[in-house]
């Protein structure tokens, strides 16, 4: 079985002559992942040679960040890595407060009605971050797909290692 990666930013340009590089940070928690001593994966687009580092120094510079990886010390060594994914391996996740999930472990849960008329009603398939909550889209056997708007009075229980999640369908969601 293959590892597990998350994405936590983007690497999308060189900055200065010295090896810094510029990251379009992709996690919540920026100040964790670029922090002194992390440990990253370059990931280049085009799949060859990932390349595992570890960050020397990083601060945050007009929405990215600016880091300085140790044992590189020159512009060319990271020119080629342009456009390349930063991830992390599964096991360096940063553990969240109760009801709070990553999307990776709601993608593919399978989401019941607490109506047993209703049972089934889909598979979570994408999730939407339009402003105030969350809306998790679920593709349902038949018809069209069924927006859930991800609050306390809707999503009644989670269940992440069983991939399950009991909803309260409100009046006008079907």
């Amino acid at each position: 079985m293959s590892e597990t990666l998350l994405t936590v930013g983007k690497l999308v340009n060189t900055h200065g002559i010295r090896g810094e590089i510029k990251v379009l940070s992709r996690t919540d928690f920026p100040e964790v992942r670029f922090a002194p001593g992390s440990q990253l994966l370059i990931m280049p687009e085009d799949g060859k040679e990932r390349l595992e580092v570890t960050v020397e120094s990083s601060r945050e510079h007009k929405g990215m960040y600016i880091v300085k990886l140790k044992g590189y010390h020159d512009i060319n060594q990271m020119e080629k890595y342009k456009g390349s994914l930063i991830k992390v391996t599964s096991e360096d996740r940063v553990e969240l407060p109760d009801n709070e999930y990553y999307f990776h472990d709601i993608i593919g849960c399978e989401v019941y009605s607490d109506n047993p008329d209703d049972g089934k009603l889909g598979v979570i398939t994408e999730i939407l971050t339009p402003g105030a909550n969350d809306v998790w889209v679920v593709k349902r056997p038949k018809g069209q797909d069924l927006l859930i708007p991800v609050i306390d009075d809707v999503v009644l229980d989670v269940d992440v290692p069983g991939k399950k999640v009991k909803v309260h369908v409100m009046e006008g969601l079907l």
